[in-house]
């Protein structure tokens, strides 16, 4: 079942669930937050919000006054017991200097009632973050999601061995890895391309994108005539904060056999 607020997902939901139940935690950030939407920056705050709607990360929201060169016309107006808590919202930036004009219905907005979400969202806007062009922090693009401030990753250089089965086939061996530590899940290691049997690798088509990392590529592996897909994964140029990991290559842990100084760990 997708997250309340995810792409595609009906946001009225969201404002009535969040303006019965309030957020899971905010946070004031002093982060410079912008937001470009159809080649204007429509967000330039230092007051931005933000705001766990789940457990897993959080959304920006902004104050409604920190909106600019941009209009803001409610499309659906969301009530709980008889009085409006908020709305979704069409936004739209004016067409100027031969860029047409462009409009998006996913943004939600909370009432100015301090009673709203406990008061921690009164008054606050919601853009949705993938219908945006570009979010940064200071100056620095982000992507997928905010950062979760509270989150933290360490990427340590390891001299433990490490072996990774496929199959019960031994596909990669080293004896120095980077072992990527991220607060609240499994630790990953982060092997030398040369540490694995090139005979096995098939290059997939699968890119995906992480906040913490940047952008990964894939890499299929063939075992005994079967083919196992995206089962391995690198950076080749991640983000700064994860640099000790350009091109280096994972295997995802649920779906291997890893062993490290010779004992097998997990997969669940």
């Amino acid at each position: 079942m997708p997250l309340r607020g995810a792409k595609g997902s009906p946001l009225a939901d969201l404002v009535r669930h969040l303006a019965q139940n309030g957020p899971r935690k905010t946070h004031n950030t002093s982060r410079r937050v912008r937001a470009v939407y159809n080649h204007t920056y429509i967000v330039d705050t230092t007051k931005a919000v933000q705001v766990w709607e789940h457990d897993g990360f959080p959304q920006y929201y902004i104050p409604a006054s920190e909106l600019r060169d941009c209009k803001l016309q409610d499309k659906e107006p969301v009530e709980v017991d008889g009085a409006v808590v908020g709305a979704v919202v069409e936004l739209t930036v004016p067409a100027k200097d031969k860029i047409p004009e462009a409009k998006t219905d996913r943004v939600i907005r909370f009432a100015e009632d301090g009673s709203v979400g406990g008061g921690a969202l009164k008054g606050l806007v919601r853009l949705e973050f993938g219908a945006m062009d570009q979010w940064l922090e200071e100056d620095t693009p982000i992507y997928v999601h905010p950062k979760d401030p509270f989150k933290r990753i360490d990427i340590l250089p390891s001299s433990r061995s490490i072996e990774v089965r496929v199959a019960g086939q031994t596909v990669a061996k080293s004896v120095w890895s980077m072992h990527l530590l991220e607060t609240g899940l499994r630790t990953r290691y982060y092997l030398p391309l040369a540490a694995v049997d090139q005979s096995v690798l098939r290059k997939s088509d699968l890119m995906t994108k992480c906040p913490y990392k940047g952008e990964a590529e894939y890499y299929n592996v063939v075992v005994g005539g079967e083919e196992y897909e995206n089962l391995v994964w690198y950076y080749r140029t991640p983000i700064h904060e994860s640099a000790a990991i350009a091109g280096l290559v994972c295997f995802y842990n649920e779906k291997v056999d890893i062993l490290v100084d010779g004992e097998l760990l997990a997969r669940s």
